[in-house]
Formats: structure tokens, C-alpha cells, sequence
């Protein structure tokens, strides 16, 4: 069993997700801010690097516009070091940025991704890194999601989080608590990574 080197990629931790204009709605937001901090602090701890990553939009945009409050980092980041800073405008933290040249050049092989959204730049973070060779870990307590209803239909913030996490075991990540992520850490070893084989059979078995 190989350890992971892994990185702490800390995903638009902004006050647009707390007191602005996007607030989550599931998993509790304040329990999920605490285990940003508490993932920072243990990846500082354990010589994991740290990836701040700050999402803008442009000044008249209703949600991350730059210099607005809810564009800012929320203290939970802002107050705690880290190894490296990047802005992104996408909602993958690779496109625009040297997050991929970052990883390499410090042979990073696992990442592990919190903040928010679950369903948005989490996902398309996760998606993005499975596609340029890297092992991924989600931490699915120390993130979140909002709910949304437009033309195709309604979903709550809850069920979309929930299916996000699901998918994402079946194939890109392996998803986790963050204590169970810290145990991880602090023992060198890998966390478990579904199929999409094994978690369509286990589903089936359901109605067997």
C-alpha cells in the first residue's frame, strides 16, 4: 500500500455561501465551515500542502462579484495559513490557473477537495482531476450544496448533495468524513473508492 501524497484543495470558502446572497442549506453550514478549519489545521499538521482557491465574478454580477463582501474569504480561511493561492472565474480549479502545474511540480498524486458547491465546482474539481490522473478524496461533511428549481424541475439542497456523493463514490472520488479522513491521514493510507459495477449491483440487491 502506497501513502498518498496528498493536497488540501479548500474550494470558494467565500461569505457569498454564509451571509450572502448563495447560502447552503445542507449539510449545516457552520458544521461544515468547522471542518474546513479542522481539515486545514490537520493538513498543516501532517506537511499536507494547503490550495486556497477564490472564485470572482465581474463587479455587476449578483453573486461573487469582486470587491463585494460575499466575494471575500470567510475568516475560517482567511485566518489560517496556507501554501498556495489561486483566483478561478470556471467552476473547475484547474481551468485558468497553475493548480495542475503546482501538483506536479510537487508530485502530488492524491487531492483532497472541500468547500463548495458539492454539485458545482466541487464536482467539476473532482471530474477534472480524475481526467488529468489523479486520485481524488471528497469530504463530503466539510462541503455543501443549495437547492434549485428551474425549468427541469425542483431539487432541495439535501437531495442534491446526497446523489452528488453518491455518484461521486461510485467512480471519482472517494468520499468521506472528515474524521475519517484525518484517521487517513494521520495513518498514511488511502481511502476506499467505489465502482460504478459494484455500487449499481449493491442498488439492484435492494429489490432481489
Amino acid at each position: 500500500m502506497t501513502t498518498p501524497r496528498r493536497a488540501l484543495i479548500v474550494i470558494d470558502v467565500q461569505n457569498e455561501y454564509v451571509s450572502g446572497n448563495l447560502p447552503i442549506e445542507y449539510p449545516d453550514v457552520h458544521s461544515s465551515l468547522a471542518n474546513i478549519g479542522r481539515a486545514i489545521d490537520a493538513a498543516r499538521a501532517a506537511g499536507v500542502p494547503v490550495v486556497i482557491v477564490q472564485n470572482f465574478a465581474p463587479a455587476t454580477s449578483p453573486l461573487f462579484a469582486r470587491g463585494s463582501a460575499g466575494a471575500e474569504l470567510h475568516p475560517v480561511v482567511a485566518s489560517r495559513e496556507r501554501d498556495h493561492y489561486l483566483e478561478k472565474s470556471l467552476p473547475s480549479a484547474f481551468t485558468g490557473t497553475d493548480l495542475a502545474d503546482w501538483l506536479a511540480a510537487r508530485q502530488i498524486d492524491t487531492v483532497t477537495v472541500v468547500g463548495y458547491m458539492t454539485h458545482n465546482c466541487d464536482a467539476s474539481t473532482i471530474n477534472h482531476a480524475v481526467h488529468a490522473g489523479l486520485a481524488v478524496e471528497f469530504l463530503h461533511d466539510a462541503t455543501g450544496s443549495v437547492p434549485y428549481e428551474n425549468s427541469a424541475g425542483f431539487a432541495s439542497a439535501e437531495d442534491i448533495h446526497r446523489v452528488f456523493s453518491v455518484v461521486l463514490q461510485s467512480r471519482f472520488a472517494a468520499v468521506a468524513s472528515t474524521d475519517e479522513w484525518l484517521a487517513a491521514v494521520s495513518s498514511g493510507a488511502p481511502l476506499e473508492r467505489g465502482n460504478i459495477y459494484a455500487s449499481n449491483q449493491k442498488a439492484r440487491s435492494r429489490n432481489r
